[in-house]
Protein backbone atom coordinates (compact mmCIF):
# COMPACT_ATOMS: atom_id res chain seq x y z
CA UNK A 1 0.00 0.00 0.00
CA UNK A 2 1.25 3.22 -0.82
CA UNK A 3 1.35 5.31 2.25
CA UNK A 4 2.01 8.71 2.66
CA UNK A 5 3.76 10.08 5.81
CA UNK A 6 3.09 14.24 7.21
CA UNK A 7 5.34 15.12 9.50
CA UNK A 8 4.96 18.53 11.49
CA UNK A 9 7.31 19.60 14.14
CA UNK A 10 10.08 21.67 13.42
CA UNK A 11 12.92 20.53 16.38
CA UNK A 12 14.59 17.39 15.59
CA UNK A 13 15.24 16.35 18.95
CA UNK A 14 11.53 16.52 19.85
CA UNK A 15 8.84 13.68 20.70
CA UNK A 16 7.19 13.79 17.79
CA UNK A 17 10.11 13.14 15.68
CA UNK A 18 11.13 10.34 17.93
CA UNK A 19 7.50 8.82 17.54
CA UNK A 20 7.71 9.55 13.98
CA UNK A 21 11.11 7.52 13.42
CA UNK A 22 9.52 4.75 15.27
CA UNK A 23 6.20 4.94 13.36
CA UNK A 24 8.33 5.00 10.33
CA UNK A 25 10.13 2.22 10.71
CA UNK A 26 7.04 0.02 12.13
CA UNK A 27 5.17 0.69 8.49
CA UNK A 28 8.28 -0.55 6.67
CA UNK A 29 8.24 -3.94 8.36
CA UNK A 30 4.63 -3.87 7.79
CA UNK A 31 5.51 -3.52 4.04
CA UNK A 32 4.02 0.00 3.54
CA UNK A 33 5.67 1.36 0.27
CA UNK A 34 6.72 4.89 2.52
CA UNK A 35 6.84 8.58 1.04
CA UNK A 36 7.98 10.59 3.71
CA UNK A 37 7.11 14.31 4.18
CA UNK A 38 9.00 16.45 6.43
CA UNK A 39 6.75 19.83 6.47
CA UNK A 40 9.31 21.63 8.28
CA UNK A 41 12.71 20.21 6.55
CA UNK A 42 11.31 21.00 3.10
CA UNK A 43 10.40 24.63 4.10
CA UNK A 44 6.83 23.89 3.02
CA UNK A 45 5.20 27.37 2.53
CA UNK A 46 1.37 27.31 4.64
CA UNK A 47 0.38 30.57 2.93
CA UNK A 48 -2.63 29.67 0.75
CA UNK A 49 -1.45 32.72 -2.36
CA UNK A 50 -4.04 34.98 -4.20
CA UNK A 51 -3.66 33.13 -6.70
CA UNK A 52 -4.39 29.68 -5.35
CA UNK A 53 -7.23 31.09 -3.71
CA UNK A 54 -8.99 32.88 -6.39
CA UNK A 55 -8.53 29.54 -8.18
CA UNK A 56 -10.81 27.60 -5.74
CA UNK A 57 -14.24 28.59 -7.84
CA UNK A 58 -12.51 28.82 -11.05
CA UNK A 59 -11.14 25.38 -13.11
CA UNK A 60 -8.79 24.77 -12.74
CA UNK A 61 -6.93 25.52 -9.82
CA UNK A 62 -3.71 27.26 -9.45
CA UNK A 63 -1.28 24.21 -8.46
CA UNK A 64 1.32 25.40 -10.30
CA UNK A 65 3.83 25.52 -6.86
CA UNK A 66 2.04 22.33 -5.52
CA UNK A 67 2.09 19.53 -8.20
CA UNK A 68 4.17 17.15 -6.36
CA UNK A 69 2.41 17.65 -3.31
CA UNK A 70 -0.94 17.02 -4.68
CA UNK A 71 0.05 13.91 -6.41
CA UNK A 72 1.88 12.71 -3.47
CA UNK A 73 -2.05 12.75 -1.94
CA UNK A 74 -3.73 11.73 -4.72
CA UNK A 75 -1.52 8.05 -5.27
CA UNK A 76 -1.79 7.64 -1.49
CA UNK A 77 -3.75 5.01 -0.49
CA UNK A 78 -2.61 5.20 3.61
CA UNK A 79 -1.85 9.27 5.00
CA UNK A 80 0.10 8.74 8.39
CA UNK A 81 0.30 11.98 10.23
CA UNK A 82 2.65 12.79 13.05
CA UNK A 83 2.33 16.37 14.75
CA UNK A 84 1.97 17.90 17.85
CA UNK A 85 -1.60 19.26 19.21
CA UNK A 86 -0.87 22.99 20.05
CA UNK A 87 -3.67 25.34 21.40
CA UNK A 88 -6.34 22.30 20.68
CA UNK A 89 -5.19 22.46 16.72
CA UNK A 90 -2.99 21.37 14.12
CA UNK A 91 0.61 23.47 13.96
CA UNK A 92 0.22 25.93 11.28
CA UNK A 93 2.37 24.30 8.38
CA UNK A 94 0.06 21.25 8.84
CA UNK A 95 -3.36 23.18 8.82
CA UNK A 96 -1.31 25.42 5.90
CA UNK A 97 -0.97 21.68 3.68
CA UNK A 98 -4.55 20.94 4.43
CA UNK A 99 -5.20 24.41 2.90
CA UNK A 100 -3.42 24.40 0.02
CA UNK A 101 -2.73 20.71 -0.61
CA UNK A 102 -6.58 19.29 -0.57
CA UNK A 103 -7.44 21.42 -3.51
CA UNK A 104 -10.69 22.04 -5.55
CA UNK A 105 -10.14 19.54 -8.35
CA UNK A 106 -8.31 17.13 -6.34
CA UNK A 107 -9.23 16.25 -2.85
CA UNK A 108 -12.66 17.24 -3.75
CA UNK A 109 -14.82 19.21 -6.23
CA UNK A 110 -17.70 21.76 -5.78
CA UNK A 111 -21.18 21.26 -6.93
CA UNK A 112 -22.53 23.13 -9.71
CA UNK A 113 -24.90 25.04 -7.13
CA UNK A 114 -22.65 25.17 -4.40
CA UNK A 115 -24.17 22.33 -2.40
CA UNK A 116 -22.15 19.88 -0.62
CA UNK A 117 -18.61 19.35 -2.24
CA UNK A 118 -18.10 16.14 -4.32
CA UNK A 119 -15.45 13.75 -2.53
CA UNK A 120 -12.05 13.49 -4.57
CA UNK A 121 -9.82 11.12 -2.62
CA UNK A 122 -11.46 7.85 -3.33
CA UNK A 123 -7.63 6.84 -3.68
CA UNK A 124 -7.03 7.07 0.48
CA UNK A 125 -7.90 4.26 2.16
CA UNK A 126 -7.02 4.66 5.84
CA UNK A 127 -5.43 7.76 7.47
CA UNK A 128 -3.40 7.12 10.69
CA UNK A 129 -2.76 9.92 13.26
CA UNK A 130 -0.42 10.50 16.11
CA UNK A 131 -0.09 13.40 17.81
CA UNK A 132 1.47 14.82 21.46
CA UNK A 133 -0.45 17.34 23.50
CA UNK A 134 0.50 18.77 26.88
CA UNK A 135 -2.95 18.78 28.61
CA UNK A 136 -4.85 15.50 30.43
CA UNK A 137 -6.58 13.36 28.32
CA UNK A 138 -9.92 14.94 30.24
CA UNK A 139 -9.87 18.34 28.86
CA UNK A 140 -9.05 17.24 25.45
CA UNK A 141 -12.14 14.63 25.40
CA UNK A 142 -14.12 16.73 27.94
CA UNK A 143 -13.39 20.31 27.61
CA UNK A 144 -12.63 20.92 24.30
CA UNK A 145 -14.33 17.48 22.62
CA UNK A 146 -11.40 16.27 20.98
CA UNK A 147 -11.23 19.60 18.41
CA UNK A 148 -8.25 18.22 16.18
CA UNK A 149 -10.28 14.21 15.51
CA UNK A 150 -13.32 16.11 14.46
CA UNK A 151 -11.64 17.83 12.21
CA UNK A 152 -9.63 15.14 10.20
CA UNK A 153 -12.31 12.38 10.47
CA UNK A 154 -15.69 14.75 9.91
CA UNK A 155 -14.48 17.76 8.24
CA UNK A 156 -11.88 16.58 6.23
CA UNK A 157 -12.45 12.59 5.47
CA UNK A 158 -16.24 13.49 5.54
CA UNK A 159 -16.01 15.81 3.11
CA UNK A 160 -13.03 14.12 0.52
CA UNK A 161 -12.88 10.54 1.11
CA UNK A 162 -15.72 9.17 3.30
CA UNK A 163 -14.87 5.18 2.80
CA UNK A 164 -11.34 5.89 4.41
CA UNK A 165 -10.59 4.26 7.61
CA UNK A 166 -9.80 6.45 10.93
CA UNK A 167 -7.49 5.76 13.77
CA UNK A 168 -5.84 8.65 16.14
CA UNK A 169 -3.65 7.93 18.95
CA UNK A 170 -3.27 10.71 20.63
CA UNK A 171 0.07 10.80 23.58
CA UNK A 172 -1.39 13.14 26.94
CA UNK A 173 0.52 15.18 29.07
CA UNK A 174 3.76 15.20 27.06
CA UNK A 175 5.98 17.60 29.09
CA UNK A 176 5.90 15.12 31.80
CA UNK A 177 6.09 11.65 29.88
CA UNK A 178 8.67 9.19 31.64
CA UNK A 179 10.44 6.88 29.35
CA UNK A 180 8.55 3.85 30.20
CA UNK A 181 5.33 5.51 29.14
CA UNK A 182 6.39 6.57 25.69
CA UNK A 183 7.94 3.19 24.92
CA UNK A 184 3.67 2.03 26.40
CA UNK A 185 2.71 4.57 24.04
CA UNK A 186 5.29 3.16 20.75
CA UNK A 187 4.19 -0.82 21.44
CA UNK A 188 0.24 0.86 21.05
CA UNK A 189 1.15 2.32 17.60
CA UNK A 190 2.94 -1.17 16.98
CA UNK A 191 -0.63 -2.59 17.66
CA UNK A 192 -3.07 -0.10 16.57
CA UNK A 193 -1.20 0.40 13.07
Amino acid sequence: MNCLVVIAHPLENSLCKHLASETIEHLKLQGYNLTIKDLYAESFNPVLTESERASYYQAPFDRQALKDDIEQLKSAESLVLIFPTWWFGFPAILKGWFDRVWAPGHAYDHASDFGPIKQGLGNLKEMKVVTTLGSPWWVDAFVLRRPVRKILKLALLGACASNCKFKMLSLYESEKLTKEKVDKFIRKIELKF
